[in-house]
């Protein structure tokens, strides 16, 4: 919101200046985005006449002028503006005069012409091009009136002002409008609030002659004035006018519209002007259109709407989109001599929903969509009228026809004194609260230590005691308030979940992986570069409506791809060794129609390459996760489908018969697709299932009394055979004494037939209650070395 200074003390007197009001505004509540200060770049620009006007011998598009500036001389200036006439008032730049945007002008000759000066549009004395007059929108700035030669244009039409940039919040409407502004200063300076003159002196006839209004969907239009003003004169609005619309950031077009902008921008009530001429039968029907009806809007485009959008209508066709734009139909035009004036009131939703179908945003729908007191709507209309009559720019008629089928009042609320000083910490009497909320026009109602607010109907904001404590807070200033700690008697801990992935974390980035973050948006083609098969679930994507691009239009379901991405990167940056990780969401479309929202994930994938990296590197990484997330008893199955990873160097990876996952060798063609030339590994853990699994609890365990027997072993067995199946029949036969079993050697060679592979264990047993003899230790060694050439042909070598 746009409030320029200047206007803002038309209602308030306000003598601080501009730093402490800033200052002050922003500790009551109203935040602000900048201050811009107008016309004091503006140097040596003078009024002039122009009296004469030549062709230039020698170019055919420049103009030579005569200026008179109030000196014996003229001035004789080049121009190529083909909208001066002889007897214009115009900004003069004299020769040094400096312009917004460090501009200085300085005489010259113009094809052997010269030229002591410039003359001025608006835009080169600092207005943007949206705000500047349609008037004098192309061309030298002509203005409006005789003013007095070779005086500063910028004393003259008064161009010195400081704009404020007010942010408003949502539920705060009410601030979208001077006087609102106004009424927020008045509470936080202390000052008294001056409203607008509204009631009219010379009225004649009566509306109700010239109209007729109906609303058939009350539920969407809450109120709907209309007055009429006869004998109109289409011209330009007087600078005052115009200067405070500019400011405000809008532009002046003419008389009748920059009136009805005016007062939107005054009350924060949008305001639309009829033709009357184009209201069929005298008669206004608020209704909602026919599905599929078309209708023509002020900017000349066509627009199909459906029968949720609400329409005003005449006695045979559509005239106005309620709330969002009058249609050209209806328009006023320069020969306009009647016209309706209307202030309605509209229902934000359905505003809001009209103007998004329709990808139409304008002023008025934007107040509408954020909720208007319907009870602004009388106030604004008689506003209108009185400009009309200030400007003499037309016949007000006596009387409007107000059609308000249920008036709206607000509800008082009871706030409790005690309350107010209990959650702000303060010590403030009831007297003071009552005097602060008045100051917001509020009534009040004190009866001891209660009181019953009732707050005007702009502020539809205020519904609960909390939100009255608020105004007290914010008018009583919060840098008056006590600084204290937050008070409560809740422990802050981690969740389980936090614990878990932090302790992933910790352990990962102690063994040397750096941790990455990457997008939740990706490509569908990323599970195709890994060799996903069509009808695998990880194809099951959440898309995304509006995408940025195809790169990011659906949610990713899977890290591996992303984790590749990484590795390449770093590949290509020639980085010779990479260990990475990440733990993230990830995210599939439900397979309920019904649920909406798309299921959540935790996964987690590591990977390295390079020097002395291998799937065993790797392997040991998860196995050391796992060691300190208490997750035992896991163990590697051989995969050879997946198409991300090496079909010989593959395994998933499960825990107690749940699948955490799975790891391997990346394939050769998918390395390449991502530009990864070495060998490279990777694996992927449902996180949620591994955190299902993990458990962290510690329990002492007193250290053993008793010594330990060791045995090592080295036994022949076919290359077919996995260790792991060697350790699940040690342990299942090895019992309570075997307290671990440690593989040391692996090995292929000359020592060993073809097809057979020796693998070496070391075997530790130990009792808790006796030191064990050799004779128990060789029985159950026995038994073990048995079952693995009953079960696995294991033969025992010799050391």
């Amino acid at each position: 919101m746009l409030v320029p200074i200047e206007w803002l003390k038309e209602y308030i007197d306000v003598k601080a200046d501009i730093n402490e009001f800033c200052e002050k505004m922003i500790m009551s509540g109203s935040n602000l985005e900048t201050v811009e200060h107008f016309g004091e770049d503006i140097e040596n620009v003078v009024v002039g006449k122009i009296v004469a006007i030549e062709k230039h011998p020698d170019a055919d598009k420049l103009l030579v002028t005569q200026i008179d500036i109030g000196e014996d001389e003229f001035l004789q200036i080049v121009t190529g503006a083909d909208n001066i006439f002889e007897g214009a008032y115009v900004p003069v730049v004299l020769h040094g005069g400096k312009l917004p945007g460090d501009k200085t002008i300085k005489r010259g000759r113009l094809r052997g012409v010269e030229s002591n000066g410039m003359l001025c549009s608006a835009g080169e004395l600092g207005f943007a091009d949206k705000v500047v007059p349609v008037a004098h929108k192309d061309g030298i700035w002509i203005l409006d009136q005789e003013y007095p030669l070779g005086k500063d244009i910028v004393e003259v039409l008064g161009l010195k002002n400081a704009v404020v940039d007010f942010e408003i919040t949502p539920n705060r409407p009410d601030c979208l409008s001077m006087i609102g502004m106004a009424r927020e200063a008045a509470a936080t300076f202390g000052g008294t609030l001056s409203y607008p003159e509204t009631e009219c002196e010379k009225e004649t006839g009566k509306a109700k002659d010239f109209i007729d209004i109906e609303i058939r969907r009350p539920d969407l239009c809450k109120r709907y004035v209309g007055r009429i003003v006869t004998d109109v004169k289409i011209e330009q609005s007087p600078w005052w006018l115009q200067k405070r619309l500019i400011y405000a950031g809008m532009r002046p077009i003419n008389n009748i519209v920059d009136i009805t902008n005016y007062v939107m921008l005054e009350y924060g009530q949008p305001i639309h002007a009829f033709d009357i001429r184009d209201i069929a039968d005298q008669k206004i029907i608020v209704d909602t259109a026919q599905e599929g009806e078309l209708f023509t809007t002020l900017d000349g485009t066509e627009r199909k709407l459906n029968q949720n959008m609400l329409l005003i209508k005449d006695g045979k066709r559509g005239v106005a989109i309620a709330g969002v734009m009058g249609g050209l139909n209806s328009e006023i035009k320069s020969d306009t001599k009647t016209i309706l004036v209307e202030a309605a009131n509209f229902d934000g939703n359905s505003v809001r929903s009209t103007s998004k179908k329709l990808a139409l945003r304008t002023e008025a729908s934007s107040r509408f969509e954020k909720g208007i007191d319907p009870n602004l709507c009388e106030t604004a209309a008689d506003r209108v009228c009185k400009l009309i009559e200030i400007l003499g720019a037309g016949t007000v008629v006596k009387g409007a026809v107000d059609a308000y089928p249920e008036v709206y009042e607000a509800e008082p609320v009871n706030v409790r004194v005690d309350r107010v000083n209990a959650v702000l910490g303060i010590e403030l009497s009831g007297k003071e609260m009552e005097e602060i909320l008045e100051s917001l026009e509020m009534k009040v109602l004190r009866v001891g230590n209660n009181m019953k607010v009732t707050p005007p109907t702009i502020r539809q904001d205020l519904e609960e005691e909390i939100d009255f404590i608020e105004e007290v807070a914010r008018i009583y200033g919060y840098d008056k308030m006590p600084v204290t700690l937050p008070k409560g008697n809740l422990e802050a801990i981690k969740s389980r979940e936090r614990t878990l992935i932090d302790l992933s974390r910790e352990t990962l980035t102690a063994m040397g992986a750096n941790e990455v973050q990457t997008y939740s948006f990706v490509s569908p083609k990323g599970v195709d570069y890994i060799g996903i098969a069509e009808d695998s679930w990880e194809r099951n994507f959440v898309r995304l409506i509006n995408p940025l691009g195809e790169e990011n239009s659906v949610m990713r379901t899977i890290l591996t791809p992303n984790m590749m991405e990484v590795l390449g990167r770093n590949f290509s940056r020639n980085i010779s060794r990479v260990r990475a990780f990440e733990i993230g969401n990830t995210f599939f479309k439900s397979l309920d129609e019904e649920e909406l929202l798309p299921e959540e994930r935790q996964s987690m994938v590591a990977a390295c390459y390079g020097e002395g990296e291998s799937f065993y590197t790797l392997k040991g990484m998860l196995e050391e996760l796992f060691a300190k997330l208490g997750i035992d008893e896991t163990s590697y199955i051989p995969e050879s489908e997946y198409g991300v990873y090496h079909p010989g160097k593959c395994a998933r990876i499960l825990s107690k018969g749940i699948e955490l996952g799975i790891m391997g060798e990346i394939h050769p063609d998918v390395a390449e697709k991502y530009g990864i030339g070495t060998k490279s590994y990777c694996c992927e853990l449902a996180f949620d299932q591994v955190m299902k699994q993990a458990n962290i609890e510690r329990f002492y365990k007193p250290l053993p009394k008793y010594p330990a027997i060791t045995r090592d072993i080295a036994l022949s067995v076919k290359e077919a055979v996995t260790v792991a199946e060697m350790e699940n029949v040690i342990k299942e036969i090895g019992g309570k004494l075997l307290e671990s079993v440690v593989l040391f050697d692996v090995y292929r060679g000359k020592q060993v037939l073809p097809g057979m592979k020796s693998v070496a264990f070391s075997l530790t047993y130990r009792a808790s209650d006796r030191t064990l003899t050799d004779e128990e230790v060789v029985k159950v060694h026995q038994k073990v070395l048995g079952a693995l050439k009953e079960q696995l042909n294991a033969v025992l070598r010799e050391m």
